[in-house]
């Protein structure tokens, strides 16, 4: 099977889905940003100076998912009708659990990955002054449906 995103002279071009029919699209993705101890306490303890990690964390992965379009070539712009951003502090660090659904001709599965990669770059961002040691990793989809149970 070839690449679906390249024409003959293997150039890019977006698929042509108009004549897939609609259907309930489903996607699931999550990743982990690791951080030190103390940056972990410092979440806990709202103690970040650009303001609350998780929640800000968890608007960015929305504000992605909404977005992705822009942000990675030849994605669909989708009617997207759920996002679901969770961040999640744990002992060595914050994960990043999301799900995107739409009714559409094509899938959600870069959106739900878009928002679990912001919302832990956003984690990153919010982290750096006092965190020069944080990896992000894990950055996977978990999941994806087609159909009537979405």
């Amino acid at each position: 099977m070839g690449f679906t995103h390249l024409d003959r002279k293997g150039r890019p071009r977006m698929v042509d889905v108009g004549d897939k029919p609609q259907s309930r699209r489903m996607a699931r993705a999550e990743g982990f940003i690791r951080l030190q101890p103390e940056t972990v306490r410092l979440i806990k303890n709202q103690g970040i100076g650009k303001g609350n990690v998780l929640v800000t964390a968890e608007l960015a992965g929305v504000q992605a998912a909404k977005h992705t379009p822009a942000l990675i070539p030849l994605c669909h712009p989708l009617l997207l009708s759920k996002i679901r951003v969770q961040a999640t502090l744990a002992a060595k660090g914050v994960s990043i659990a999301t799900e995107v659904a739409c009714t559409g001709q094509t899938g959600v599965e870069m959106e739900a990955l878009t928002a679990a990669s912001v919302g832990l770059l956003t984690v990153y961002d919010m982290c750096k002054a006092v965190d020069h040691r944080m990896a992000i990793t894990k950055i996977r989809l978990l999941q994806k449906k087609k159909g009537p149970e979405g």
